[in-house]
């Protein structure tokens, strides 16, 4: 009770003496710090997982390598089921959903729950990255403070813009692009009411992060070789390249995520994913982790991260082996990364998405130079991340300034345009939503920068139900009918049986020629009379679906209907009145 009181006297205090405003930029200062401080123990305690696995499979031999991601896998599951008892969702996918249908609400144990499982789902060498659950402990953080604060549904929303912008920022040191990916993936609508936060968190979080890892960038880089002009067309090969290597990355995400669904139990996924994933490390060696020091190499041209520990070592000098095997390498971490999440792993999918990107620009550079041509490898496996990251994520902005923030490398920025562009413009063609938002669009669930369908996915149909109409029934005469008009205000009024079915309406401008005639009143019943509507609304249609119904139906009153049960009426007035209201709260952000 007295920290309540305390709370309460705080806020009272605060809306005396603080502007909703100011209140917004000290927040957006306090979740950079909370995101940056998030991104640093994830990162240390993976580190220190690593260390310690890597410690233990020098004595006991590296065979071990092969069982640590079945062995963290289980363990997430593990806690999931008895300690968390909750499930842990998939970090970006998790706050669009909070977004588009709870209004920023993202439950409390979001604030450590992805930290440990993305921990042990990556220290113990998970095929995916650790971006999405420091997104999502962020925007967790947001959430939570918001509602202690008591701040209001769009002041909710733009605390968790500023924690994703703060948890890019921090796990990529790449404040600039941290913006970028919460306007373009977010899909969060900025004006300048929100900009000045989404830059505070942005560039708190990253200042974090420096005075704790260092001002190293994620990726260094070198350009060797100046970009030409005469490499355009190459470039945009490479874009059309890497949209349909896109393509498969997002069906073949799916296609596995799909097929870990079928299987009920959550043992069983992680054993078959586990032996699965055991396999492919065994016969790729490189997919075993996030896959940074592989990107690394890659970017530098050494390409020992191949062969390394493996059985087919002796073909490291041979161009066409080195071909095969970049082919077989970034095909099968798509797998892997899709096994990794099926089967109950946590985690991002930018570090695979980064790793196929590397892989796939550098051997189409060597395909080329295979037949004769002179470009810098390095150049292209650089620009083929950017054209993995705008093709997978369906972002390229984020994936032009991602790659040159992160790897310094800006001398190519024309080079990162040309390819991120044409490697979304492909993948477009033949997939509308990335990897994150393809299952909510399936759903229904997907809000974006489209305002109209923004406000409509926020309504919500159960609030805007009247249940103010006259019941009558169809055995009810004329004469009962008439005295039922008398008391009533509405000009509808639905035809119901006692078990609730519903079987038609009756509008009283259908029946004005006969309500008077008292001839008729023992003679006609309401069944003569009523007539069963070609429209009507379930409570689980999208708002899209029920405007059109509207425009379609050309009605002002369409009934709800629950599996053929009356519940109610849904107006065009009390619609079109509570999409003005929203409508106006969004455009104030």
């Amino acid at each position: 009770m007295e920290k309540k009181s305390l709370l309460v006297r705080f806020l009272a205090w605060r809306t005396d003496h603080i502007s909703d405003q100011q209140f917004i930029l000290i927040l957006s200062v306090l979740i950079g710090l909370a995101v940056g401080f998030a991104a640093v123990i994830i990162k240390n305690l993976v580190h220190f997982i690593q260390e310690h696995l890597s410690e233990v499979a020098v004595f006991r031999g590296f065979y071990l390598y092969i069982f640590y991601p079945f062995l963290g896998i289980l363990l997430v599951v593990l806690f999931v089921k008895y300690i968390n008892k909750r499930p842990v969702r998939h970090g970006i996918p998790s706050v669009l959903y909070a977004i588009s249908k709870t209004n920023g609400y993202i439950r409390s144990h979001n604030l450590y729950s992805s930290v440990i499982t993305s921990a042990l789902t990556v220290g113990f060498g998970g095929s995916v990255g650790l971006e999405g659950p420091t997104v999502a402990t962020g925007a967790a953080m947001g959430s939570n403070l918001g509602r202690l604060l008591r701040l209001n549904n769009k002041q909710l929303i733009l605390l968790l813009g500023c924690a994703s912008a703060g948890a890019m920022s921090a796990i990529f040191k790449a404040p600039i692009t941290a913006i970028v990916f919460v306007l373009e993936v977010i899909m969060f609508d900025l004006t300048m009411v929100s900009v000045v936060p989404l830059l505070i968190s942005s560039a708190t979080a990253v200042v974090t992060s420096y005075l704790f890892q260092g001002q190293n960038v994620l990726y260094p880089f070198n350009i060797q070789e100046d970009f030409t002009l005469n490499q355009i067309p190459y470039f945009i090969i490479l874009g059309i390249f890497t949209g349909f290597i896109s393509f498969y990355f997002t069906k073949t995400y799916i296609w596995i995520t799909e097929f870990f669904e079928k299987i009920q139990k959550p043992f069983d996924r992680v054993v078959i994913g586990g032996i699965l994933l055991g396999v492919l490390i065994f016969l790729v060696p490189s997919l075993y982790g996030e896959g940074y020091q592989a990107i690394n190499s890659c970017l530098r041209g050494n390409l020992n991260y191949l062969f390394d520990n493996t059985f087919y070592s002796g073909l490291a000098g041979n161009n066409i082996a080195i071909i095969i095997f970049l082919i077989l390498v970034l095909l099968t971490k798509v797998v892997a990364a899709s096994i990794t999440f099926g089967s109950g792993g946590i985690g991002g999918v930018f570090a695979p998405t980064l790793f196929v990107g590397a892989n796939a620009g550098l051997v189409f550079s060597k395909i080329l130079n295979h037949f004769g041509l002179s470009l810098s490898e390095s150049n292209f496996a650089l620009v083929g991340m950017a054209g993995l990251i705008a093709g997978v994520l369906h972002a390229p902005l984020t994936a032009m300034f991602l790659i040159a923030e992160i790897t310094g490398g800006y001398e190519l920025f024309l080079p990162l345009m040309i390819s991120a562009t044409i490697s979304y413009a492909t993948i477009r063609f033949f997939v509308p939503n990335s990897v994150y938002t393809i299952q909510l669009a399936q759903r229904g669930e997907l809000i974006t920068h489209h305002k109209d369908k923004a406000v409509l996915m926020r309504l919500n149909v159960n609030e805007m139900i009247e249940t103010d109409f006259n019941i009558v029934r169809p055995n009810n005469t004329l004469g009962e009918l008439v005295k039922i008009i008398t008391r009533a205000h509405r000009n509808i009024f639905p035809v119901v049986e006692r078990n609730g079915t519903f079987r038609g309406i009756v509008k009283m401008d259908d029946i004005r020629h006969i309500m008077f005639n008292h001839e008729m009143y023992d003679k006609v019943f309401v069944r003569d009379l009523m007539f069963m509507p070609e429209y009507v609304i379930n409570p689980d249609d999208t708002m899209e679906d029920i405007a059109r119904k509207f425009k379609d139906s050309e009605r002002y009153n369409i009934a709800v209907l629950d599996h053929g049960k009356y519940v109610g009426f849904l107006s065009r007035a009390t619609l079109f009145s509570s999409y003005r209201k929203l409508l106006e709260e969004i455009s104030e952000h």
